[in-house]
């Protein structure tokens, strides 16, 4: 991928006095990091922009420093309308998110989408149900059958991804973790999924508030979380708490987790691609917050 220097950033325009500012400060390697890898950003993050502005926000991020994207949606583009814009971006696409449902669903056509965009990884963030759940039920909490029944669903989805080139993998959030009748969904299913097949991108965060450790998973589990999601909870988020409003989050290195332990152990389990996230920006503007984000982890030490 073409580096984005100060040159042709101006060349193509700044897109405000502020972001242009920030070309001034390239001028050290972007995976200046503890794993010394690109950084990149899950573009959940800006996806209240994106829709109304999918270029110019594309732009913004590449002018942050970021270099690598996880797509969570395609905004009815095609892939070489999406690969365009992030070419003018200094972008690439690494991997994407997708529902099981949708993946259950002309699988066939999602891979040759990813395929003509470069993916190299496709995420599952969620579960679904063994028998379609009627219109507007609510969903009723999962048993043991119905994560075995996810699990090879997920086998399935990867053998497909597999002979196409392509990692599939489950994000995780926090209910895989809360206990049915004794046991740890989330655990079981590094049993039950082929570690070839299926891999996992931790969410920190979400595992944090889930009360859980990703030093303990990746410890324990050593080249099974290519991916890794970068996000910050705030200070004093207990365990479990209510989420009226959503998981409680802030900027990189204003919360409460320990990033120098998770990048030290991070390095030794195998972690390929870093992803930040932030879901909502209660402290500082979307763009202010991703570059403090892209700032303290581009300048932190492990």
């Amino acid at each position: 991928m073409k580096r984005l220097t100060r040159r042709r950033f101006l060349k193509e325009g700044a897109l405000s006095t502020a972001v242009a500012s920030l070309a001034m400060e390239w001028t050290s390697s972007a995976s200046a990091n503890p794993l010394n890898l690109p950084i990149g950003l899950q573009l959940y993050s800006v996806r209240k922009a994106l829709p109304t502005d999918f270029d110019g926000t594309l732009k913004q991020v590449g002018a942050m420093g970021y270099k690598e994207v996880e797509m969570a949606g395609f905004y009815s583009k095609t892939p070489s309308e999406i690969l365009s814009s992030l070419r003018a971006a200094g972008l690439s696409a690494i991997s994407a998110h997708y529902g099981l449902d949708e993946l259950r669903e002309n699988i066939s056509e999602k891979i040759d989408f990813a395929k003509q965009l470069g993916l190299h990884y496709m995420i599952c963030p969620g579960t679904s149900y063994p028998h379609p759940l009627p219109p507007g039920t609510k969903h009723p909490p999962m048993t043991l059958d119905d994560w075995k029944w996810n699990a090879d669903q997920f086998n399935k989805v990867g053998e497909a991804t597999k002979k196409a080139g392509i990692q599939f993998g489950y994000h995780n959030h926090y209910n895989e973790l809360k206990p049915i009748d004794g046991t740890i969904p989330y655990n079981q299913l590094f049993t039950w999924c082929d570690p070839q097949l299926v891999k996992f991108e931790i969410d920190v965060g979400w595992m944090v508030y889930a009360g859980f450790d990703p030093v303990d998973y990746m410890t324990k589990y050593p080249g099974r979380f290519p991916e890794l999601h970068i996000k910050e909870i705030k200070i004093g988020t207990k365990p479990w708490a209510d989420l009226h409003g959503g998981l409680p989050t802030t900027e990189m290195g204003r919360g409460a987790i320990n990033w120098k332990r998770i990048f030290s152990v991070a390095r030794k389990a195998g972690v390929k691609h870093i992803f930040i996230e932030q879901e909502e920006f209660p402290d500082l503007p979307m763009m202010e917050a991703l570059k403090a984000d892209y700032d303290y982890l581009h300048s932190l030490k492990a």
